[in-house]
């Protein structure tokens, strides 16, 4: 029981605004055509993205790095409330991730005067390492995003 309460207790937090409006955002984070166009940090690329977007759906995102290895991501939605949250599981498949076990993503959609803010929580990390790397990773990937949704 100990290493449950010590998952809950390593949580990253982003908070990131885009010049764009909520509905727009929160598309491109459900649409799997959306999705792949800015996925993954940069010099990866997103061959494929499942998502069946309801409450106890499932989605899966193929990754791919530079040097062409494909890691899978996996999850199922626990919330979905359009355009405002998203809450799901993240799971890896294909990388020395695999063993962290499953962790929760929530990520809500805010209006504001410069477009939509988005605030990602990403909790349940067994150790401070593994909520490093998703660090870099969700800010590298978030980058993609900017760019990809400035446009009206």
């Amino acid at each position: 029981m100990a290493d449950q309460k010590s998952q809950q207790a390593i949580t990253l937090r982003i908070q990131r605004t885009f010049p764009a409006p909520r509905e727009k955002i929160f598309k491109a984070w459900t649409d799997p055509q959306e999705l792949k166009k800015w996925w993954g940090p940069a010099g990866y690329t997103t061959p494929s993205a499942e998502i069946d977007l309801r409450v106890g759906g499932a989605y899966r995102i193929a990754m791919r790095s530079p040097e062409g290895v494909v890691y899978d991501l996996y999850g199922v939605y626990r919330v979905v409330e359009p355009p405002t949250k998203l809450v799901y599981t993240w799971n890896w498949r294909g990388t020395h991730m695999d063993d962290i076990g499953e962790t929760l993503v929530t990520v809500e959609f805010h209006n504001s005067q410069k477009g939509t803010e988005i605030i990602l929580t990403h909790e349940r990390f067994p150790d401070q390492k593994a909520c490093d790397e998703h660090s870099w990773g969700w800010t590298a990937t978030l980058d993609r995003l900017a760019p990809a949704n400035s446009e009206s």
